[in-house]
């Protein structure tokens, strides 16, 4: 089944001088079928849309489920038009996000869509991945502890217990034992003997809060 190209809201401004590079970007996307259509408003004839959508600088953006501001050259924007249609696409917005200091942008982007915390695991199985990366992401999936959105990604996590990478384990273990489910006990169980202490110390913590797991 054929991806469906996501629509661009473009919001420009009179002086604005990355908004023509922008608009053009989108243009040949929408021309070579990556951009499904293009609105586009000038905030200074409709202040009203600008602040129903929370512009405060143009350019701004909407490509399908990504807000995204400020300058992006033609190949970034292709890069980020291609993301919107598939799954992965949403690790990298996150990541995006936090790169910029955007947590609160970022909680509300996966509350839109509790699904979109399964991309998230590419980040904790990189153990290369920036700090800020890391610790965001790691918190993004610690706000969902004891629900159905955390437990849905209980596979990948326990996938994750046998990583090769003493740092990936430990995180997995942490949030496996936040999931709230007796499902989790068997991954962290294994990891009770890891070679590495740090990944038995967390691993015993885990099977901790899983004590009373059903």
């Amino acid at each position: 089944m054929p991806l469906i190209p996501p629509d661009a809201l473009l919001f420009v401004a009179p002086g604005c001088p990355h908004c023509a590079i922008v608009l053009q970007g989108l243009g040949e996307l929408v021309k070579q079928g990556l951009v499904g259509k293009m609105t586009v408003v000038n905030v200074a004839a409709h202040p009203e849309q600008a602040a129903e959508y929370g512009v405060r600088a143009a350019p701004w953006l909407r490509l399908g489920p990504f807000t995204l501001t400020g300058a992006h050259s033609p190949a970034e924007l292709k890069r980020w038009a291609e993301w919107a249609s598939g799954e992965e696409g949403a690790a990298h917005y996150v990541e995006h996000l936090l790169k910029q200091g955007g947590y609160k942008q970022a909680v509300t982007f996966i509350a839109e869509d509790t699904q979109r915390l399964k991309p998230l695991l590419a980040s904790i199985a990189n153990p290369e991945a920036s700090i800020d990366v890391r610790l965001g992401v790691s918190a993004l999936l610690e706000s969902y502890a004891n629900t159905p959105a955390l437990q849905m990604v209980l596979p990948q996590l326990g996938e994750l217990t046998r990583h090769a990478d003493h740092r990936v384990r430990a995180d997995a273990c942490h949030l496996l034992g936040l999931t709230g489910s007796a499902a989790a006990r068997s991954y962290v169980a294994a990891c009770l003997s890891d070679a590495h202490q740090e990944v038995r110390e967390i691993a015993a913590e885990a099977m901790a809060e899983l004590k009373m797991a059903k």
